[in-house]
């Protein structure tokens, strides 16, 4: 099975390795001094799961040297989304499995237009992971699940072959035939967890204790569901427990990529995470006020430090 990863960072590297390690034939499209050090020294690996190291790696800059792959793993940021959907169309051919796994709700719909509906299909995840180097990913707790599936619903046999070789990496995985579903249950904890761990720079072993910042917690998961809602999607009727009782479990040492991008100096996802609540709440008609806030605390930091 051919895999290419597009963006070798915390979620692509830490699967990508996974999957490189299990026999698949993966490539790794990269830039810059990452690039550098896996084509010298291979991937690296480390953190609460241990020490993964692919050598060498298969890794390059250029999408026509990957050619055709079964399955794509789309893991870039939500700012490049449609300029990295033109640049990997070498890769993607008529019988290729474009799996977008991004934060936020949109970035398949974004991508239908350049790549073809028959190319995408939706995917959720769940894991925590920074480049801590070039080469080198680190993982915090031992957490990590991809949930994918067909945007129209139902199950097709190319999901189950990717299941299969997900299961022969080691990790957790599902075939979902509810992956709308999937991917806002994800967006209503993370645009709410990225913005309060942004906000206050600090993990959640910090914050979820302190009484003045859980009701925050309480409150943007709340708003998020209750856009949702408006917009019709399905959700189990626990939603805000679930997402809450998430947040509870998370490593403390744990803080959202946002975060990690924000104390960086980086560009943030804001627009398309608590931006997004924000704007669909004006749209429906659902008061944020919660979400309102930490945007506008948030906004001044979007571009960067170097902006």
């Amino acid at each position: 099975m051919k895999i290419a990863v597009i963006g070798a960072g915390g979620v692509g590297g830490t699967f990508g390795a996974a999957l490189a390690k299990a026999g698949a034939d993966v490539w790794f499209l990269a830039r810059g001094a990452h690039l550098k050090a896996m084509r010298e020294n291979g991937l690296r690996i480390t953190g609460g799961r241990g020490d993964t190291h692919v050598s060498p790696a298969r890794a390059t800059d250029d999408p026509a040297a990957i050619g055709h792959a079964d399955f794509v793993l789309f893991c870039v940021k939500l700012w490049d989304v449609e300029s990295a959907g033109e640049h990997i169309r070498p890769v993607v051919g008529p019988n290729t499995a474009v799996i977008t796994l991004q934060n936020g709700i949109d970035s398949h719909e974004r991508l239908i237009p350049i790549l073809g509906a028959q190319a995408v299909m939706g995917g959720v995840a769940q894991v925590s992971a920074t480049i801590e180097a070039p080469g080198v990913v680190r993982q915090t707790g031992t957490f990590m699940k991809l949930i994918f599936g067909e945007l129209t619903g139902g199950r097709l046999p190319r999901g189950e072959a990717f299941l299969a070789m997900c299961q022969k990496a080691g990790f957790d995985a599902e075939h979902s035939d509810t992956i709308l579903t999937d991917l806002w249950m994800k967006f209503i904890l993370l645009a709410t967890n990225s913005a309060i761990t942004a906000a206050s720079r600090s993990p959640f072993g910090k914050l979820r204790d302190d009484g003045d910042i859980w009701p925050l917690f309480e409150s943007g998961t709340k708003e998020v569901v209750d856009v949702a809602k408006a917009r019709g999607i399905p959700l189990p009727g626990d939603a805000v427990a679930r997402s809450l009782a998430a947040t509870r479990n998370l490593p403390p040492a744990m803080m959202a990529s946002m975060a990690h991008d924000l104390i960086k100096g980086s560009r943030i996802e804001l627009p398309w995470l608590s931006g997004k609540v924000v704007a669909m709440g004006r749209e429906l008609g659902v008061p944020t006020p919660t979400h309102a806030v930490l945007n506008a605390m948030l906004k001044p930091f979007s571009a960067g430090a170097g902006a």
